[in-house]
């Protein structure tokens, strides 16, 4: 069928929904999700304030969580609200897994200085 894309139901977290987080909405998360393990992708984290921004450039490697969410409308709905006009939900290729997932990448400018170099937000 022309234009038909599979639903994507997994969503890449590197920021306040990962695990280590205690919220209401990475809550949420974990009770409509399954946690499928730990996973990476292209690009750069900055730390905006008391969470990060994710980017696509400059080149590097991001840190993360994968969740397969069980009704991946709703729960999308619901987090797309939490996040905000600060962030866009955009499909990103995992590098590890290899796989398609969304990811919520920050939609406004970034402090360049404030790179997380480590790729990791829990590990700064």
């Amino acid at each position: 069928m022309p234009g038909f894309e599979p639903t994507i139901d997994l969503l890449f977290v590197y920021g306040t929904l990962r695990s280590e987080f205690d919220n209401p909405y990475s809550r949420r998360l974990r009770a409509e999700a399954d946690f499928v393990g730990a996973a990476e992708v292209a690009g750069a984290l900055f730390h905006v304030a008391h969470y990060p921004g994710y980017r696509p450039e400059p080149a590097g490697r991001v840190r993360g969580e994968v969740y397969r969410l069980r009704s991946p409308v709703r729960t999308l709905a619901d987090l797309d609200e939490y996040e905000g006009e600060e962030y866009l939900r955009v499909r990103v290729r995992l590098l590890q897994p290899e796989n398609e997932a969304w990811l919520y990448q920050y939609a406004r400018p970034l402090p360049l200085e404030r790179r997380i170099v480590s790729g990791d937000f829990t590990q700064p």
